[in-house]
């Protein structure tokens, strides 16, 4: 809203006042996207989670946030991944609904080993403004320790996670399987 306030010949005051409602309608879209949560907000997550120290961390709920915590579970870096709200993990199955979907949220309980963090970094690969995707072949060669386009070998102990056209998998299952896809982040 915009307010203008002038005087006429006659000294009346007069207020005009405009209403930019197709500013606020054109931003609407702009909005939503901005507060759906990425993989670089669940990275920070779960890595400030081990740097302070905590058992358990809570993210939101979403498919991707689930498929990759899944992968980092499978892999050892977390001790469980369970479904609840936003005060707590759920002690008995909740479905998630169009009612309850703002409070929904992952409950990660983190993973130490001999009092040290067993995931010492997380890091995106894949940005919204740079998509990085494999074929086989490239995969292949960073998992074998040569460099493929701009990213580095793996290192030993070291996954990524890749987004494929069969789901969310470690870099090994993707070979496995034979599909490329967008490397998404790298765990070590």
């Amino acid at each position: 809203m915009v307010f203008f306030h002038r005087s006429d010949k006659a000294g009346k005051q007069i207020l005009y006042f405009f209403v930019f409602s197709f500013a606020i309608y054109n931003f609407t879209p702009l909005i939503n996207t901005i507060t759906m949560p990425r993989v670089y907000d669940l990275c920070a997550r779960i890595q400030n989670g081990f740097r302070s120290r905590l058992q358990t961390i809570a993210i939101p709920e979403t498919k991707m946030n689930l498929a990759i915590c899944n992968v980092l579970y499978r892999e050892g870096f977390l001790s469980s991944v369970t479904r609840g709200n936003h005060v707590g993990p759920d002690v008995e199955y909740t479905p998630t609904t169009n009612e309850n979907v703002a409070t929904r949220r992952l409950w990660l309980s983190l993973k130490y080993k001999d009092n040290m963090p067993t995931l010492n970094k997380l890091s995106v690969v894949s940005k919204p403004s740079k998509k990085v995707t494999f074929s086989v072949n490239e995969m292949k060669s960073v998992a074998s320790g040569r460099r493929a386009k701009f990213i580095k070998p793996l290192q030993p102990g070291e996954i990524a996670v890749m987004n494929t056209n069969r789901g969310v998998l470690e870099l090994q299952e993707a070979i496995k399987k034979n599909v490329g896809g967008e490397v998404l982040c790298r765990a070590s």
